[in-house]
């Protein structure tokens, strides 16, 4: 078959599809997401100019500074705008200018962009950034308590910045991710192990940072984000010691944590479209399941940065379908993202069976044999969808060979009728609250066509 686009090499499109791909793989759809925000913001400029928007100049001063700032240190630029709520900024901000959402356009924030920018590429910068509330925020670093209306003055030089107002000026901390006196530091999330380290950001306070979640409101205490911090670190050990492929996702994929609300009591987690790079979840209860979490969530990161360069789906025709892991139907496009995730809940399960024992290798044994079949199940309903592209196709194709081999894989008799019983239990309820939704009938069939095992 010929290749998928040119913007994706045959090899990354398929060692993606296959579940894995690597840092190689992230990698490519990591630079490829830094070429959109980088689009995005000149379009905020340009938007602005056309529009005759009354930022507009102040929107060319603050360009004028990132281009400094690239000249001087293209990584500190790179670092600032691939930032996830800088990407959901600018995209909002760009749909607002060209009539697309009914909100007032934010293009000043652009400067707080270019401000951050400045501080860590050591430029000089005079630039009015906006303020939210009573703080004045640098986009990927932090904000300040500088009170006041309207917008604070950010005086950038030599790699330290102050900010002011008539009602207060806060100086920026030498490491900007440290919380000073009126400072409120995105902290940093850091684990290392065996010469492999993740850098991660707490981000717990920036308006744009997961959209459509229920974040938690304010800034995790010292006491809570230790635990984070805890966990995180356990967590690193179990994916570098038996999971080296998600951690070298995980490096590449996810830039930045944000707390959201846990749901009837269960942890979640939840990646945004538009916000790649940043993940949400509630607190973790413990290290492998943080583990557990990073391996689901770096799989839709990975696919929606893989959508943005080759849609996998036809345009939503309104057709909806039963997901093994949701209560209501989906359509097509959420299908496959969760297939694609499970995908990598199931192998996470495989590999986990065999560095643990007694309970904890029972449970995961059942997981494994639950997560093959029903995802399994579900790709193939959506392989008969008629919804996929051509290239989706290919996708999914290879990605039920990788699920079609795990199924001849032995589990314990107990893990396949464990697996099967809570398959059915989640079909029943699943059709008594949407019988009479489409896909139901497909779904019947294949959860119960066939044994486990």
């Amino acid at each position: 078959m010929p290749a998928t686009r040119s913007a994706v090499p045959d090899e990354v499109f398929d060692a993606l599809a296959a579940g894995g791909g690597g840092r190689p793989a992230a990698a490519h759809l990591r630079a490829a997401q830094y070429g959109k925000h980088l689009l995005l913001v000149r379009r905020v400029l340009d938007a602005a100019r056309e529009e005759g928007h009354p930022d507009a100049d102040h929107a060319g001063q603050a360009w004028r500074a990132l281009v400094a700032a690239q000249e001087a240190d293209p990584g500190a630029v790179a670092a600032t705008l691939g930032h996830p709520t800088v990407g959901v900024w600018a995209r909002r901000t760009v749909l607002a200018l060209d009539g697309r959402r009914s909100e007032e356009p934010r293009v000043s924030v652009l400067a707080s962009v270019a401000a951050a920018a400045a501080l860590r590429a050591g430029t000089a910068l005079r630039i009015e950034v906006p303020l939210d509330g009573p703080t004045a925020p640098l986009l990927s670093l932090g904000r300040a308590a500088v009170g006041g209306k309207g917008g604070a003055v950010a005086e950038v030089a030599a790699g330290r910045a102050v900010l002011g107002t008539p009602d207060g000026e806060v100086a920026v901390p030498e490491d900007p991710h440290e919380d000073g006196p009126g400072w409120h530091a995105l902290r940093r999330m850091e684990a290392e192990h065996a010469g492999h380290r993740l850098a991660l950001l707490l981000d717990d306070q920036e308006p744009d940072r997961m959209p459509g979640a229920d974040i938690v409101p304010g800034r995790l205490g010292a006491r809570e984000a230790e635990h984070w911090r805890s966990c995180l670190r356990r967590a690193w050990e179990i994916l570098v010691e038996d999971h080296w492929t998600i951690a070298q996702e995980t490096a590449e994929s996810v830039f930045t944590l944000t707390p959201t609300r846990a749901r009837d009591g269960a942890h979640t987690s939840a990646t945004a479209r538009h916000a790649y790079g940043n993940l949400g979840l509630s607190t973790p209860p413990d290290p492998v399941a943080l583990a557990l979490t990073l391996a689901h969530e770096v799989q839709h990161a990975k696919l929606t940065a893989l959508w943005d360069l080759v849609p996998l789906t036809l345009p939503d025709g309104g057709s909806r379908y039963y997901a093994p892991w949701r209560p209501d139907p989906r359509p097509a496009a959420g299908l496959f993202q969760g297939v694609y995730a499970h995908l990598g809940v199931a192998g996470f399960w495989r590999r986990h069976r065999d560095t643990v024992t007694g309970a904890e290798q029972e449970r995961a044994h059942a997981r494994f044999a639950h997560w093959r079949r029903s995802t399994l199940d579900a790709a193939r309903v959506l392989a008969g969808s008629g919804r996929l592209t051509p290239a989706g196709e290919r996708f999914l194709a290879v990605t039920t060979r990788t699920l079609e081999a795990w199924q001849d894989e032995p589990v314990p008799a107990a893990a396949a009728r464990a697996a099967d019983r809570s398959a059915r239990e989640h079909l029943a309820r699943w059709l008594e609250r949407n019988g009479g939704s489409a896909g139901a009938a497909g779904a019947a069939g294949a959860v119960r066509g066939g044994p486990r095992g």
